[in-house]
């Protein structure tokens, strides 16, 4: 799990990165929660996504937003953060460019960073979006949806309350191909505090799936 640092828009970039073989190896890149709360690359929901793909012979990267350990710059509340993402996957490219899968997963306020760049970026083919903020930040550039992927929301999370999560999820329009999944782990709150063995198997049963549709 070697600490590695590049350049971003607002300067350098801490993160953490594992690399796998052979090469075209599937690469993966996950976005922590928001930096004003506390979020950071060493969330334990990001590391344990983490640990998920790079067992499945993922190179996976995992970064702080800029103004978050010691990654530079200030805290922009999307756009920066947009920005940070983009430079962190060009970055996870370059040392995987006969990579064919690609993966993005976020946590809460990375979710919303995530599925921005998943429009963006048309080689990101999988998607886990884990307590998306729903009730706070607007999702309705899903339109539509470009790649399958799962939802995942607390039932008792009261940052991102179900019923925002479930809003969200029914009105994704989607094109031909693409199915959209959501589960919701019962009496978890945002944190998954107690729950987080039962949302990482959720997202494991998940991606094991989807490989091997792809496989």
């Amino acid at each position: 799990m070697p600490e590695v640092i590049f350049n971003g828009p607002a300067g350098r970039i801490e993160a953490r990165y594992h690399h796998a073989n052979p090469a075209g190896s599937p690469i993966a890149i996950l976005l922590h929660p928001h930096p004003a709360f506390g979020g950071t690359m060493n969330n334990p929901i990001v590391h344990s996504l983490y640990q998920t793909f790079v067992s499945r012979g993922f190179s996976v990267l995992r970064f702080n937003f800029r103004g978050v350990g010691r990654s530079q710059g200030l805290f922009e509340n999307g756009a920066g953060e947009l920005s940070d993402a983009a430079s962190a996957l060009d970055w996870l490219q370059s040392f995987n460019r006969e990579a064919k899968i690609c993966w993005i997963a976020g946590v809460s306020f990375g979710a919303w960073i995530s599925m921005q760049l998943l429009m963006r970026r048309p080689e990101i083919g999988g998607f886990v979006s884990i307590a998306p903020l729903a009730k706070h930040y607007d999702f309705s550039f899903l339109a539509p949806c470009p790649a399958s992927g799962l939802f995942v929301n607390g039932e008792k999370d009261v940052v991102a309350p179900p019923e925002s999560v479930h809003s969200l999820v029914s009105k994704l329009k989607t094109q031909k191909g693409i199915i959209i999944e959501h589960k919701v782990v019962a009496s978890a709150n945002h944190f998954f505090d107690g729950k987080q063995d039962e949302l990482t198997k959720i997202c494991s049963v998940y991606l094991d799936k989807r490989l091997s549709q792809e496989g």
